[in-house]
């Protein structure tokens, strides 16, 4: 089958001609001739999205994973990393235990546990109450609780080195994240084997000329994966640039939302915080905390070229970084012999469809 596309996004470069797939597999790109329009990247990968169109992941069935996967899928994500925020141990479990595998929709590539080690100076919308000092054994039963991939933890809290010892042995990845270390207590984490920051400059130490903290380390290191919410509101336009021309070949793009997404406005759960959202403004709790989002991907890319950067890069960020970052050559990229997880872009970078291992997930909204 042809998707009848003028282009292709292929390692970060556009490969003029058709795109040709055969059931869940890519076949060929560059087919001439091209079609009438349109270009073919490859299916985004959303690694931090706490819920999608009404449910919240930390409280979902299965029965809710596949409503928010269609949805996930009309904005053009064919692979994510839910994510559970810092909640009480037998709630995260339970959550665990509902993790999908995989099925039709788009893929579930394992969970991300943000906290519940998180630093109490730098909460954001976690609750205080259920953050928890370094403990391997309470580590050790959330692992054993099902499919984790991803840790976000405070590097600088007491004991923290043998969480990561663990995480690593386990083969999870970490990053540093509503922390509140110095820029000393970031180098040793890194060292450690910490490979993430987890949306930079948000809820963390704050960069000062003479201890730039975590968020400076993070931008001077090339070992080091730097995610960004990029909607507008958590960062400035000139912060989002700034990331950029420091980090452009390690920075992911992020959605961070929550079950509002894609549902509209109204009053939300993410995990027991209450969250309200309205139409033109950032999720937040009624103290006034940024809560999440309801950022799609197709927007942080959009959000992202219109600051300047090449479209191509942009896309990048949102899909073979990503990808990079959990060690995942399956997901992210478009090229024969690759995943048939494709989204076709009209020329105002709308979704025009979505095919997800081989099969149509959704058709232009108009």
């Amino acid at each position: 089958m042809r998707l009848g596309v003028e282009a292709a996004l292929v390692r970060g470069e556009l490969v003029r001609g058709d795109v040709e797939v055969d059931g869940d597999r890519v076949v060929a790109v560059g087919r001439l001739p091209a079609g009438r329009g349109g270009i073919a990247v490859p299916g985004f990968v959303d690694v931090q999205v706490n819920g999608y169109g009404g449910v919240d992941f930390l409280a979902a069935t299965r029965a809710d994973y596949r409503r928010a996967g269609e949805a996930l899928l009309a904005a053009g994500v064919t692979a994510y990393q839910p994510t559970f925020i810092t909640s009480p141990e037998s709630t995260i479990v339970e959550a665990l235990r509902q993790l999908p595998a995989n099925g039709p929709g788009p893929r579930v590539l394992g969970a991300h546990l943000e906290g519940p080690f998180l630093s109490p100076e730098r909460p954001g919308a976690h609750p205080l109450e259920h953050l928890r000092e370094a403990d391997v054994g309470l580590l050790d039963r959330l692992l054993d609780g099902g499919r984790v991939t991803e840790m976000t933890l405070a590097p600088e809290l007491p004991g923290a080195d043998a969480l990561i010892a663990r995480l690593r042995e386990r083969g999870v990845v970490v990053s540093a994240g509503h922390t509140n270390a110095t820029a000393a207590e970031a180098h040793r984490a890194f060292d450690l084997g910490v490979t993430g920051v987890t949306h930079v400059f948000n809820a963390m130490r704050p960069f000062r000329s003479r201890d730039p903290g975590i968020a400076g380390v993070a931008l001077t290191r090339p070992d080091v994966v730097v995610k960004v919410i990029v909607d507008g509101y958590h960062l400035a336009d000139e912060t989002v640039r700034l990331v950029w021309a420091c980090a452009s070949g390690r920075m992911v793009l992020i959605s961070d939302a929550i079950a509002a997404a894609g549902a509209g406005g109204g009053t939300f759960q993410l995990g027991e915080v209450e969250v309200e959202v309205s139409a033109d403004a950032a999720p937040r709790r009624e103290d006034g905390t940024l809560a999440g989002t309801v950022l799609t991907m197709i927007d942080a890319v959009r959000n992202l070229h219109a600051l300047g950067i090449p479209l191509e890069d942009a896309i990048g960020a949102a899909t073979v970084a990503p990808a990079a970052f959990l060690g995942r050559a399956d997901v992210g990229v478009l090229e024969p012999g690759g995943p048939a997880d494709v989204v076709v872009l009209d020329d105002r970078l709308e979704i025009a469809s979505v095919l997800c291992a081989g099969e149509a997930g959704v058709v232009a909204r108009g």
